[in-house]
């Protein structure tokens, strides 16, 4: 070496060079530079004959305080760890306790070939056959000088050691006739407690325990920073040879939860989409699955990304049922246990003043997903429910108990016409949000300081004002029913884009997240699909379905939910819900959980006083028809104004009960009593006779103002 270790301050250890490295230094031309300045001080350059210490590769970091009481041992998660202690405890135990005879058998035979190889090594020891081949060296080269010395020896040390043989066997002899005549049944317990243990161990074979293990420790590759190397250079991403493509880190290789994780820094020029893409040849480099590579994002540089490893497979270890199971009153302002992410850490999802997409292909656990944050919301009293669903199975049916408004499949029940049932549920909830907004509006300041609907307005029944939680199981069934959809798809459009601000927060599930049909009902899916701001992509057939439930970019950012083992069920990629994407073990609540919650969630909004709607027997179906309401309904998204012509159509074909047969003057009679004024307006280049949607407005807030609502 040419530098001498003299000194470590703050970690980093200080060189100083040797006196004839620093000579030969000295004499050196100095090297060419293309730099406009100098880089470091005239000062500060090693000078010829200088003494003073150099610094090499000196590193920093910032040292981190570990917490005082470990995260296991904390108020939160010392019972489920005292649980799962005393779980393992208690398996070993009966494991070992079953195979006790077992053990009890093989102990006492290898304790019987542990006394003849005790034996055999004391006849071994006696008769010093080490050093017989000393001997026979002796005699082969022709030594009779050392063989006889040797002979002499190994004489008097097998006279010694035969003498130490035969003490030991009087001592035994007397020991057991005295533990046979005078001892008790229980020394005898006591001496075989303690032999046969030690006659087993030396007399059973090297690698065959007695007492096998209970628990068979999970297997896991230690990473180190040579092996993180090896990976990235096979799977191309820089080369070792050239220093302007070799792989750097960022930081130490570290242990998080586990697994084990390390920044890295990959060559000018590669960035976080290379990786992804190698994504599988660095889990062959690793030697480990694909499932256990996870590869983020870091925000300081796009050539630079967290690498994290998992132990194991962490999407095929269950993340368990769900804590609703503990039947306790919830808050939807708080938010939502939906699973654990592949670090093993609780997933949460914020419900207000959001809307939330879940897509998947069939039996991948979309549904079941869905309907955890519905049994989060319906474990608040305080939440009404509007669940629909689009295929009529019974995943949704047991609603029923805590629900407002609900229908289930598409066919005719006993409940009604479920189109028509929806339509109306969502006509219902428009009218409420266009009322919340404008009472909102007209409340002070210290009620409702930024315009928007809180907790307190929201709890108070005072303000009529509660949260909603609208749920809707394949929600493409909903886009498909031909001339039905168009109403559907603007009032969902309108929802979606508008209702969460007023404490709507619309849930929404499907199978085909790439769209249905053809024309506007298909551009109304699609500005309704991309409208929700969490995203949750369990498995699907392509990157580019992932990237349509997740948003543009999601793919490349390292989100593919294609990526996802069939095996995999409630297994899926969450985006929008935080900074982070996660992928999440969802938690298991099957149809017996279900019941049983929603069971609980009834009787808490019975005690509240906050069952309503179906849940609460009433008839929802309309005695008479509300023209104002009516027409406000027959709107779609954008218009401004519609012909009297055109509401007519429209409502014989949502309401026909009430309508079918009614002529545009009986309709612009009715309204025009009602305070709505007839106007011109253009429509399909014609100027005809019609309505104002800001008129119809205006004429329901008259008539909630004057009459109440």
């Amino acid at each position: 070496m040419t530098a001498l270790p003299i000194d470590e301050q703050d970690g980093a250890r200080v060189y100083q060079l040797r006196p004839e490295a620093a000579a030969e230094l000295a004499e050196r031309e100095p090297l060419p530079t293309h730099y406009e300045v100098d880089l470091d001080p005239a000062d500060e350059l090693p000078r010829p004959g200088q003494r003073g210490p150099v610094y090499v590769d000196v590193v920093t970091r910032d040292d981190e305080l570990r917490p005082i009481v470990p995260a296991a041992l904390r108020a939160g998660n010392l019972a489920p760890t005292v649980k799962r202690a005393a779980g393992r405890t208690g398996h070993r135990v009966a494991y070992h306790v079953v195979r006790s005879p077992g053990y009890t058998v093989a102990a006492a035979w290898w304790a019987v070939v542990g006394v003849f190889r005790l034996i055999g090594r004391q006849l071994r020891w006696w008769w010093l056959v080490e050093q017989h081949q000393l001997r026979q060296d002796a005699a082969t080269a022709n030594d009779p000088a050392t063989w006889l010395k040797l002979h002499h020896e190994v004489r008097a040390v097998r006279r010694w050691r035969g003498l130490v043989l035969a003490g030991e066997l009087v001592a035994l002899a007397v020991g057991g006739v005295l533990l046979a005549v005078l001892a008790p049944r229980w020394a005898w317990l006591v001496v075989a407690a303690v032999a046969v243990p030690l006659l087993a161990r030396l007399g059973r074979p090297a690698g065959r325990p007695i007492v096998t293990s209970a628990v068979v420790t999970a297997r896991f590759r230690k990473l180190t920073a040579d092996i993180v190397l090896r990976a990235y250079y096979a799977a191309g991403l820089g080369h070792p040879d050239r220093p302007d493509q070799q792989i750097m880190f960022g930081s130490p290789m570290a242990r998080d939860g586990e697994g084990s994780r390390v920044l890295v820094d990959l060559p000018y020029g590669k960035g976080l989409d290379d990786a992804l893409k190698a994504r599988g040849r660095i889990a062959s480099g690793l030697d480990v699955s694909v499932s256990q590579v996870f590869i983020h994002r870091d925000p300081t540089s796009h050539r630079r990304h967290v690498l994290w490893v998992a132990d194991r497979d962490p999407l095929a270890v269950p993340a368990g049922r769900t804590p609703l199971l503990r039947l306790r009153p919830t808050d939807v302002w708080e938010p939502a246990p939906l699973g654990l992410d592949e670090r093993g850490q609780a997933v949460f999802v914020p419900l207000i003043e959001n809307s939330i997409l879940v897509g998947a292909v069939p039996r991948s656990g979309k549904t079941f997903s869905a309907r955890l944050l519905g049994l989060y919301a319906a474990m608040d009293p305080y939440v009404r429910l509007t669940v629909f669903d689009g295929k009529g199975s019974p995943d949704w049916r047991s609603f029923r108990l805590v629900a407002d408004r609900c229908g289930f499949g598409l066919a005719m029940s006993r409940d009604g016409d479920p189109v028509e049932l929806f339509t109306d549920a969502l006509r219902e909830i428009k009218a409420d949000v266009e009322d919340r907004y404008r009472r909102l509006s007209e409340l002070p300041s210290d009620v409702c300081p930024e315009g928007k609907l809180t907790r307190e307005i929201a709890r108070n029944p005072r303000y009529r004002m509660p949260v909603r939680v609208v749920i809707i199981d394949e929600v493409q069934e909903y886009f498909d029913l031909g001339e039905a959809s168009k109403e559907i798809a603007s009032l969902l459009v309108y929802l979606v884009k508008v209702a969460p601000g007023a404490g709507v927060i619309v849930l929404v599930a499907t199978q085909k997240p790439s769209g249905v049909g053809s024309g506007q009902v298909a551009q109304a899916f699609t500005t309704f699909r991309d409208q929700h701001q969490i995203r949750f992509a369990l498995r699907v057939g392509s990157w580019n379905v992932s990237d349509v439930i997740l948003g543009a970019g999601a793919y490349s950012e390292g989100l593919d939910a294609s990526t996802l083992l069939p095996e995999y069920k409630g297994v899926g990629i969450l985006r929008g819900a935080s900074d982070a994407s996660p992928t999440v073990r969802t938690y298991l609540a099957d149809g017996q959980d279900a019941e049983r919650i929603l069971v609980a969630a009834r009787a808490l909004r019975e005690r509240a006083g906050t069952l309503s709607g179906m849940a609460a027997g009433e008839d929802v179906a309309r005695a008479a028809r509300d023209v104002l309401a009516d027409v406000r309904g027959a709107y779609y998204a954008g218009e401004a104004f519609v012909s009297w012509q055109a509401l007519a159509g429209r409502l014989a074909e949502q309401l026909p009960e009430h309508y079918a047969g009614m002529s545009p003057e009986a309709i612009s009679a009715q309204a025009r009593a009602l305070g709505v004024p007839s106007v011109n307006g253009k429509t399909g280049g014609q100027v005809l006779k019609g309505a104002r949607l800001d008129a119809v407005t205006d004429a329901i807030s008259r008539r909630q103002i004057g009459g109440g609502s």
